[in-house]
């Protein structure tokens, strides 16, 4: 988090500072991170939230701006956030790449700066899900 102090006078001449605290933003991803995607992208059905899901954003957004990122139906993923009690953790859903501190997502993998390690990562990259022992 960060502060932003102004200073301004007002109309009758005293000095007035005003606070500003911004929370760094975390763009999550939907399906793998936040619901039980396990089966594959389905059109019209979004699966249940991930067990566990509820608790890590409680505790997230009291220090983070939280906006869900997902390539799905906007309406769809709403209606979605709302009936599962989530919209009071995110600020916004979105399919863009936003201008973030952090993105979290199940199929992603973290640039080292060095390419032969990069090649070798996505060779052998495998989601979180399909590494579980059943």
């Amino acid at each position: 988090m960060y502060s932003i102090n102004i200073a301004f006078v007002n109309e009758i001449g005293i000095k007035v500072n005003l606070m500003c605290n911004k929370k760094k933003t975390i763009l999550l991803d939907l399906d793998g991170v936040i619901n039980e995607y396990t089966k594959g992208f389905q059109k019209d059905y979004i699966p249940p939230v991930k067990k566990g899901a509820v608790d890590f954003l409680e505790i997230l957004s009291k220090k983070y701006d939280l906006k869900l990122f997902t390539s799905r139906n906007k309406n769809l993923v709403e209606k979605w956030v709302f009936n599962n009690g989530l919209d009071k953790y995110f600020s916004g859903i979105t399919n863009i790449k936003e201008v973030c501190w952090l993105f979290v997502d199940d199929r992603c993998i973290t640039f080292n700066g060095n390419y032969d390690d990069l090649l070798n990562e996505i060779v052998n990259f495998k989601v979180w899900h399909e590494n579980k022992v059943h």
